[in-house]
């Protein structure tokens, strides 16, 4: 069984230069094809049920979908809780066998944040799991927008709110569809310089690969999160399988067709971030 917590695959990759695939789930179909990129790229992955993954699928599900994967797995696969919202999110996701627990408290005042996510990280470590809080809020591509991270409130939130990973917003939007954006790397070296805890970054899918691998290696971005580029993979497969035979109908043949182009969409992201076949690259 390779199923670890969020630390334990941070950790050496905050120590090494690198960084680790967060990758957004949604059905088993994606989950599979993530664990053989990885296991193909030898290399850890953080399998994530975000809030739409958990409308359509409930936690008690998730949670044995992602642990029977990472028990027939042969690279570290954590069960991570993405963006819970309240307390209760999170103690379910704690009893439903999940590994990481990932508290966003990002659109409340700064103390209210730290003392909400600080009871998350409590109730986590004393279960043996690992706790991501949020700093700043990271924005929606044609909608929400964004506040970006202060450095000195990140300061304290590291400090006070006992996480073992911290997301910040330094330019990053979630659902974006192409790469032409880029992150703050001032702010990132701000945050960086007064933090000692690993960096995670949301809406990774809008961050040009090269940069992805330059933080991966040189900062303390240990985490990036993939959902959208890895849904498009998705969506051109599973429309290339319905149009190829309009008269098929049964779902699991047409599906099927969706996991090998996910995981090779899967691999390259992983390659991006500085880990392969064991290897820093």
């Amino acid at each position: 069984m390779t199923l670890v917590t969020l630390r334990d695959v941070l950790q050496p990759a905050y120590a090494d230069g690198y960084a680790v695939a967060g990758l957004v789930t949604l059905g088993w179909e994606d989950m599979r094809a993530y664990v053989a990129a990885a296991e193909a790229e030898n290399a850890p992955v953080i399998l994530q049920a975000g809030p739409s993954c958990r409308e359509h699928t409930p936690l008690p599900i998730l949670g044995k979908m992602f642990r029977h994967l990472a028990e027939h797995a042969s690279v570290p696969v954590v069960a991570h809780l993405d963006h819970g919202y309240t307390f209760d999110d999170c103690k379910e996701a704690r009893d439903s066998g999940f590994t990481s627990l990932m508290f966003d408290g990002s659109r409340k005042p700064l103390a209210q944040n730290i003392d909400e996510t600080a009871a998350i990280a409590e109730m986590a470590h004393a279960a043996g799991i690992s706790c991501e809080g949020e700093i700043g809020f990271v924005g929606y591509s044609g909608g929400e927008g964004s506040n970006g991270t202060d450095p000195e409130e990140a300061a304290i939130f590291a400090r006070e709110s006992g996480v073992d990973a911290m997301a910040i917003s330094v330019g990053n939007v979630h659902l974006q569809q192409d790469k032409e954006g880029g992150l703050d790397e001032g702010r990132i070296a701000a945050i960086e310089a007064v933090t000692d805890v690993p960096l995670v970054i949301h809406g990774g899918s809008g961050v040009p690969v090269e940069q992805r691998q330059r933080l991966g290696r040189n900062t303390a971005i240990c985490k990036f999160n993939i959902g959208t580029e890895l849904r498009m993979a998705f969506g051109a497969a599973m429309r290339e399988a319905v149009n190829r035979d309009p008269d098929r109908f049964d779902r699991v043949t047409i599906l099927k067709e969706t996991i090998n182009p996910v995981e090779t969409a899967a691999r390259e992201v992983i390659r991006s971030l500085g880990l392969q076949d064991g290897r820093l690259t």
